[in-house]
C-alpha cells in the first residue's frame, strides 16, 4: 500500500519545488525518526538521492515520493494531506499504524 499523498499535498509540494528552484530529479523524502512526544516523529524533506536497495520510490500526482524501507514499516497506509485554513496550515498525517499520537500531530507511537 505504501504512503498516500493527496492531491492537495502534492500541489503544495510542487509549489515549493517550483518556488525554490530544486533540480528536476528532486523527490519528496518521507520518513520516521526516533524522538518526539510519543516516540517517533515524521520527517518530510527534499532529496536528490535514491538508493534502490534501501528506498522505495513512487510517483503520485506528479510528485516523486521516496521512503526508506525502515520507515515504510511504520508508514504503510499513511495518508499525507495539506491543510490550509484560518486556524492552521501545514501537512497532516493519518497513520493507521499509530496506536497513540500527541497533540502536535507530528509524533506518534506504533
Amino acid at each position: 500500500m505504501g504512503v498516500i499523498l493527496t492531491e492537495a499535498a502534492a500541489k503544495e509540494v510542487k509549489k515549493v519545488l517550483d518556488e525554490q528552484s530544486f533540480e528536476e530529479n528532486t523527490s519528496l523524502r518521507i520518513g520516521v525518526t526516533g524522538g518526539g512526544c510519543s516516540g517517533f516523529s515524521y520527517s518530510l524533506g527534499f532529496d536528490e538521492k535514491f538508493d534502490e536497495l534501501s528506498d522505495s520510490k513512487v510517483e503520485q500526482h506528479g510528485v516523486s515520493v521516496v521512503v526508506d524501507k525502515k520507515s515504510a514499516l511504520y508508514l504503510d497506509g499513511t495518508s499525507i494531506d495539506f491543510h490550509e485554513g484560518i486556524d492552521k496550515r501545514g501537512f497532516t498525517f493519518e497513520n493507521p499504524n499509530a496506536v497513540k499520537s500527541c497533540g502536535c500531530g507530528s509524533s506518534f507511537q506504533a
